[in-house]
């Protein structure tokens, strides 16, 4: 069997691999966000920075959100960020409201009426 390797190891030693959320430096991880783009069927095609560069929005949304959730929870002297605060903040931005609609009020309901059990 001519051309077959046995046995033989590259000479260049091989690099490690890096997540794709570690490489674009980012919390949030990137593979569940493009396996639901992937299954939500919204494109035929998908450009492999899609999945990145959406991470990063959903990244930055959050990290912005919770910023001034925690300056409101301090300004009523409160250390954890509480549900509470980060309705106030989530109603007071309003260009969210069309992405949120209904589903963050029932979500935030659900998080005070088990705080309160």
């Amino acid at each position: 069997m001519a051309g077959k390797k046995i046995g033989r190891k590259s000479s260049k030693p091989r690099k490690k691999a890096i997540s794709c959320s570690s490489w674009a430096e980012l919390q949030f991880p990137v593979s569940p966000v493009e396996r639901y783009l992937r299954e939500g069927g919204y494109a035929q095609r998908l450009s492999s920075a899609t999945p990145v560069f959406l991470t990063g929005i959903l990244e930055f949304l959050t990290a912005n959100i919770l910023d001034q959730a925690g300056k409101e929870s301090q300004d009523k002297h409160k250390k954890p960020i509480a549900p509470q605060p980060l309705e106030i903040v989530i109603e007071s931005i309003q260009q969210l409201h069309p992405l949120l609609e209904d589903g963050t009020k029932s979500l935030l309901n659900e998080m005070v009426s088990a705080k309160d059990k």
